[in-house]
């Protein structure tokens, strides 16, 4: 057996475990997080009094203006000093879920936006209130719209959590530059990272297209229905 074959078979345990370990939890958790921070956002910015609102607007600039590594370095690198002390898993969650948080945002709040005044006056013609509205009639209509860009925004973020390793979070790409420490073999170490990397993603894919299909068809029926 080639020697970078014996390689990639004996480092593939200790990739694909930190990437069950790591990756995994820290993308399903931030993207959880930062859908409800999304959510709340996107809410604020169309319902809220303006002064809410314009921070809410700044809280999304902010986000979207500066590089996702520069967050996660002024979360874990630059908070100590001035006092806040966070390891490196939660400050990678935290960074991960305001990013999230901002982008999804915007996905959310476009997707209201393109359901028609139609549907909040039918609402309220049976004497729902604007959060009854929002909650029964809006939303489950806007959730079929946001449903491709959030399943992408979730592939992006599973690749995305390979920046961790940069504050010391000890998932598959942080793995990989261990084991490349050791073996000074960084192309074969790093090329398997991306292998396993593309798994991930092509799982997700598969399930994002089967979850479309889903809500495509509970949509075609709703508008069959009407």
């Amino acid at each position: 057996m080639p020697d970078w074959l014996q390689l990639m078979l004996t480092s593939f345990w200790p990739l694909l475990r930190a990437g069950l370990v790591f990756t995994v939890p820290l993308a399903i958790l931030s993207f959880g997080l930062g859908l409800a921070v999304g959510l709340l956002t996107a809410v604020v910015r169309l319902f809220a009094p303006k002064p809410l609102a314009a921070v809410a607007g700044f809280y999304v600039w902010i986000i979207r203006g500066t590089p996702l590594l520069v967050q996660l370095f002024v979360i874990f690198y630059g908070l100590p000093s001035a006092g806040i002390l966070i390891d490196a898993f939660p400050a990678a969650l935290i960074g991960f879920t305001l990013n999230v948080g901002a982008y999804s945002s915007e996905v959310i709040r476009a997707a209201l936006t393109s359901i028609s005044r139609g549907q909040w006056e039918a609402a309220y013609s049976i004497g729902m209130t604007t959060r009854q509205a929002l909650g029964r009639t809006i939303l489950p209509q806007a959730t079929r719209v946001a449903v491709p860009p959030l399943g992408n925004t979730f592939i992006s973020l599973v690749k995305d959590t390979s920046l961790a390793a940069a504050i010391t979070v000890p998932e598959l790409f942080q793995q990989a530059q261990r084991i490349v420490a050791v073996t000074y073999e960084p192309l074969i170490l790093y090329i398997e990272a991306a292998l396993i990397y593309l798994i991930f993603s092509s799982i997700l894919t598969a399930l994002q297209g089967r979850l479309e299909v889903r809500f495509g068809r509970h949509g075609g029926f709703m508008e069959r229905a009407r």
